[in-house]
């Protein structure tokens, strides 16, 4: 089986492309637009004067809608002075009826008599609704203080419970060190170191830290002293290396 002759034959687009010709331009060209007909400066003035002065039918449409403006402001102000003339007697009208009104005047003074006393009622009430507000803001903050007072009532009394217990503890511990103290003198043996009352045995305790802390002190202001006097060394060390090559 021998393989398929897959070849093409190569065409030069450039030689296509000058064989078939010139290329039909489907639009105007660019020389065209070139050598298009244009107006003198003359006949541009003139089109700008004709611009300036307007149309005809502008100018009349502009008197037509200005004549109907003058009509509508002409209404509008009889509208004005009649709505003025109208109110003049209404005025008029007002102070006939108070004057009508002035006569039938104590008849009306009970009504607002009536009516001060409503509005002295209600102001009565709203003070009377303030100072229950406050009273009851006042027993507020009392029952807080009384909370607070009760809060610290008891936990100096939870201080005393345990003041008492230590106590009691303290009276146990110094009862059973006298039985045993008994048992020895008893015994006739001597009295030894752990057979000492409980106030003997606190102030050996306090004479030993006494004299742990003196101890602590001493050696503290040892160490202390030390680096003062190491660093007191250093500064004249360097003093003496710096003052050396000045003098030479």
């Amino acid at each position: 089986m021998g393989k398929r002759d897959n070849r093409v034959a190569y065409m030069n687009p450039i030689a296509m492309a000058r064989s078939r010709g010139p290329a039909q331009s489907a639009g105007p060209t660019i020389q065209d637009y070139l050598n298009r007909p244009r107006p003198t400066w003359e006949e541009v003035k003139e089109q700008l004067e004709k611009k300036k002065k307007g149309s005809k039918a502008l100018a009349e449409f502009e008197e037509k809608m200005n004549e109907n403006w003058k009509k509508e402001l002409e209404k509008h102000r009889e509208k004005l002075l009649s709505g003025s003339e109208s109110s003049s007697k209404k005025r008029e009208r007002k102070k006939k009826e108070k004057k009508k009104s002035g006569r039938s005047s104590s008849s009306s003074s009970s009504s607002s008599d009536s009516s001060s006393s409503s509005s002295d009622s209600e102001d009565e009430d709203k003070k009377q609704g303030k100072k229950r507000r406050k009273k009851k803001y006042r027993s507020h903050r009392s029952s807080e203080c009384s909370i607070s007072e009760s809060e610290s009532d008891s936990k100096d009394s939870i201080k005393k419970k345990k003041k008492s217990k230590e106590e009691h503890e303290r009276e146990k511990d110094i009862k059973s060190l006298s039985k045993k103290r008994k048992k020895i003198n008893s015994e006739d043996k001597p009295v030894s170191s752990e057979s000492l009352s409980e106030p003997d045995c606190i102030e050996e305790a306090q004479a030993k830290k006494k004299k742990n802390n003196e101890e602590r002190e001493k050696t503290t202001e040892k160490t202390k002293k030390k680096k003062k006097h190491k660093k007191h060394g250093k500064k004249k060390k360097k003093k003496a290396t710096g003052s050396g090559p000045e003098s030479a």
